[in-house]
């Protein structure tokens, strides 16, 4: 910080395994994604190749290695996983891992069937390989997942291997743990941090009232995804109160008077 300031709550140094911020790469440069480690890499931890968009972004590895120098973790969204998976390609899948000597990534199904016994598989299998985190939840509007589900699948697959999980909501913020109108599942996720450790849980919330309404929930050091690049900086201001959605937040109860 340039700067002391009281009352300002504590954030674990990097590497940390909570208060994580993930962002979303959907096709920087890689003189953006220079910048963006320049301006930002200090407060985000993975870097996530949005989607496909591993298979098309220019200077793949010229910008894997941007990111590792500047201690962020890269891995490819889980939705490639699923191309890889859907063609029957699996193998290839975790060749082409290697080839990128990736560390971390992403399973889901979000965009096709796997019966859950079976994604659990591809987690025991690619957590012998790489760290993995899994998603959960679908990206097809209109698919109801009930929370007890949403519970057991989160627990079933930390239990088989996946370091994180995601809780779906993608980028558009408006489906999973959200409502249409981009508001909270309150029920939902009541269910969900009552029965999963938030620390193993990355929630997705792209919009700002979504990552205030985290912080207010869970407290700064929430693991918060889907992170636009241009937002890290502002989002770790909400983390700190150092906007006005979270200015009392961790402010003590004498200074809370001067509230409007």
């Amino acid at each position: 910080m340039n700067f002391e300031l009281s009352f300002i709550p504590s954030r674990e140094p990097k590497p940390r395994s909570k208060g994580l911020t993930m962002v979303m790469d959907k096709g920087l440069s890689a003189g953006e994604a220079a910048q963006f480690v320049a301006s930002s890499g200090e407060y985000t931890d993975l870097l996530k190749f949005g989607f496909g968009t591993a298979l098309i972004t220019r200077e793949l590895q010229e910008k894997l290695t941007i990111y590792r120098k500047g201690n962020l973790k890269p891995y490819f969204g889980g939705t490639l996983f699923e191309m890889f998976l859907v063609r029957g390609e699996f193998d290839n899948y975790r060749k082409m891992l290697d080839k990128y000597k990736m560390e971390y990534t992403e399973i889901s199904d979000g965009s096709i069937h796997i019966p859950h016994e079976e994604k659990l598989r591809y987690i025991e299998l690619l957590s012998g390989q790489v760290t993995v985190i899994s998603e959960v939840g679908s990206k097809i509007k209109g698919v109801h997942i009930p929370p007890k589900q949403w519970v057991a699948m989160m627990q079933a697959e930390l239990s088989a291997g996946a370091w994180k999980v995601i809780a779906e909501a993608r980028e558009s913020g408006n489906i999973g743990i959200y409502n249409e109108n981009g508001s909270a599942n309150e029920a939902l996720i009541d269910d969900i941090v009552n029965n999963v450790n938030t620390e193993n849980i990355i929630w997705e919330a792209p919009v700002k009232s979504q990552q205030a309404w985290f912080i207010k929930l869970l407290g700064a050091n929430v693991n918060l995804g889907n992170i636009p690049p241009n937002e890290v900086v502002a989002l770790e201001a909400l983390r700190l109160g150092l906007r006005g959605d979270t200015f009392y937040e961790f402010l003590p109860e004498e200074m809370k008077k001067f509230k409007p």
